[in-house]
């Protein structure tokens, strides 16, 4: 199938590629592995020029159609185009089969530890989870506790950050359960996918992830009040210069709802309402894209100007439905994630399916020790930090950065948990007319409804530079399509000459 020309264009394509650690798509240098055979072959009939080209393309659509996000702290400038990565991530079937049982599964016991949590306690009057690390957790809401929520359900959507090891085991990084972001430019990855590189898709029976909006709205009439035959719901955004506020404005117009920010609502008689050239109309449900902290200055933070006041007032009668559930950023605090493994044997008598990374504790006397004494060779994280702030990576920090965190170790151990320094997998990306490797994660994301449903990919993020591990867009990091495929590809077939 692919004649002398593939062959040259696959010598210049791969031309010194290098493999560290877990590769995607290659299991050893210049051999692809079985689901990624025919996708290389395709990658060198187009060759590097009209590879090139076609990026491009990709690039200059994403310009045009606004899809920015906002990186904080940088002197270059506020808003900024993601990079995006022409190379798919695939997935094959039975990896996949695996991801989306432990997700669901690791998302079940989440929800069942945050009820728990704000009603009975009783994983912590068991003794599975220390009582302190919950009620000191910073996403804790004392205000909450004994307040039954719409259907028992807190996380309606969550994004689990996954990672592969060097054997190429799947590992839970990360579990976002407050307002996770990215999903997206996980479809709009797809559709510029589907409009610059369609012949990519010939070969390859590529699951769907356009019913991701349906999907979204449908969790959200599911909370909706009693009684409420056709819910009315917005999208509650903190406004314009918020990082992630082309996301609010994307998935509003995909849904078909309204996009609002907090002035926009008002309580009138127990009930949210808002403002409309037609007059006041009453809202059942708000997917709010703010914090907890900023949605109500009679509960919370009294000088906030982004939330409503009353709104949460209207949530605790029962007369709003609100999504993500306030109080649900316990459960994604770095601090009770190593208890995640035995939150899943207590809540559901099972052994976890994605195992968690190992993790050490710094309120412990004995996991701080060896946090301090191997601060050069581990990953420290900030527990109520995100976004790749707060952390330090130990091999690629300075004597200055180690004792800076050194002393926020030991005057709050709470604040802080490390992890080994682990060699993410790594997946081929476009750069300068060849493959190079770059670092990868992988951010699915589970929508809590009816029924609990994963979608069939996610946003895997690309640590550009060189030998970089840390892949968050606030981070300059970038993002390419991932692919989770229905059935393996034909294999590609051997040309004349012996190049696959």
């Amino acid at each position: 199938m692919f004649g002398s020309a593939a062959a040259s264009a696959e010598q210049v394509l791969i031309a010194n590629y290098q493999i560290h650690g877990f590769d995607e798509m290659f299991a050893a240098p210049g051999l692809a592995r079985p689901h990624y055979e025919r996708l290389l072959g395709q990658l060198n009939d187009l060759g590097p020029a009209e590879l090139a080209r076609r990026n491009r393309v990709a690039d200059l659509s994403m310009r045009h159609q606004g899809i920015t996000f906002t990186v904080y702290g940088r002197d270059q400038g506020d808003e900024r185009i993601i990079p995006f990565d022409p190379i798919p991530r695939l997935v094959p079937p039975d990896e996949w089969d695996q991801i989306e049982r432990g997700l669901q599964q690791r998302v079940r016991a989440l929800n069942l530890f945050i009820h728990d949590v704000y009603h009975s306690r009783l994983v912590l009057k068991d003794g599975i989870v220390p009582p302190e690390l919950v009620l000191g957790a910073s996403g804790y809401r004392r205000e909450f506790v004994g307040v039954r929520v719409p259907r028992d359900i807190y996380m309606h959507i969550s994004g689990i950050d996954l990672i592969r090891d060097v054997d190429g085991r799947y590992l839970v990084l990360e579990d976002n359960c407050r307002t996770p972001s990215g999903v997206s430019y996980v479809l709009k990855n797809r559709q510029v996918m589907k409009q610059v590189f369609p012949v990519l898709f010939e070969d390859h029976d590529v699951r769907p992830v356009d019913d991701y909006a349906a999907n979204l709205r449908a969790v959200l009439r599911h909370v909706a009040p009693a009684g409420v035959e056709d819910p009315t719901v917005v999208v509650l955004t903190p406004g314009v210069h918020n990082s992630a506020y082309f996301e609010h404005s994307f998935l509003a117009r995909q849904m078909g709802v309204e996009l609002v920010e907090g002035r926009d609502l008002f309580l009138d008689n127990g009930a949210i309402y808002m403002r409309t050239t037609r007059g006041a109309q009453r809202v059942d449900v708000v997917y709010r894209r703010i914090d907890d902290d900023f949605l109500d200055p009679l509960t919370f933070r009294r000088d906030t100007q982004l939330g409503v006041a009353g709104l949460v007032g209207a949530y605790r009668a029962g007369r709003l439905g609100l999504v993500n559930a306030i109080g649900t950023g316990v459960a994604d605090d770095k601090g009770i994630y190593p208890f995640v493994p035995a939150i899943i044997k207590y809540y559901l008598d099972e052994d976890p399916i994605l195992p968690n990374v190992e993790t050490f504790r710094a309120p412990v006397d004995s996991h701080r020790q060896h946090i301090l004494a191997n601060l050069d060779k581990l990953v420290v994280k900030a527990v109520d930090a995100s976004g790749g702030y707060g952390m330090l990576i130990g091999p690629a920090s300075t004597a200055a950065e180690r004792d800076e965190f050194r002393r926020k170790i030991e005057a709050n151990p709470r604040g802080y948990i490390a992890q080994p320094t682990i060699a993410l997998s790594q997946h081929p990306t476009f750069f300068d007319g060849r493959l190079e490797g770059r670092h990868v994660d992988l951010r699915p994301f589970v929508l809590y409804g009816e029924e609990i449903k994963v979608l069939a990919g996610g946003l895997t993020r690309v640590a550009l530079p060189r030998g970089c591990l840390v892949v968050n867009s606030s981070q300059g990091g970038g993002t390419k399509d991932t692919w989770v495929l229905r059935e393996l590809p034909p294999r590609a077939a051997p040309s004349n000459d012996g190049a696959a």
